[in-house]
């Protein structure tokens, strides 16, 4: 299994409703994104969650987070968060709220072609 569905199953009740949402492949996971900007992600069984480089050091200091290295190099606004992060539907809230709130200080993107921004099916 390339990332927890369960987990993507939560999070997508979560932000489908909202508008601007779309959902990719990426990283080997998959990508939650709003008016084509990354909120979050899960990679195997960690949520990936999109801070902002504002927010990163603090977001770094709250229990289960730690630095999203993919590449080998730190990804600054990046941060991901282990699976006991997650299990409670209040904390993973929480973490999502964090993701979006982030997500709406961006310029929406233009949509490419064949790839509108709004619901994408499963």
């Amino acid at each position: 299994m390339p990332y927890d569905t369960h987990l993507a199953d939560r999070v997508r009740a979560r932000l489908l409703p909202l508008d601007g949402y779309s959902e990719r492949k990426m990283f080997g996971g998959i990508c939650f994104m709003l008016h084509g900007h990354m909120t979050c992600g899960i990679v195997h069984d960690r949520l990936i969650v999109r801070v902002g480089p504002d927010k990163y050091a603090e977001a770094l200091q709250l229990p289960h987070a730690q630095v999203f290295d993919f590449t080998g190099r730190p990804m600054t606004g990046l941060v991901q968060i282990e699976r006991a992060g997650t299990t409670e539907d209040c904390a993973l809230e929480k973490w999502l709220q964090r993701g979006i709130d982030f997500t709406r200080t961006l310029p929406p993107k233009s949509p490419k072609a064949g790839m509108p921004w709004g619901r994408s099916p499963r």
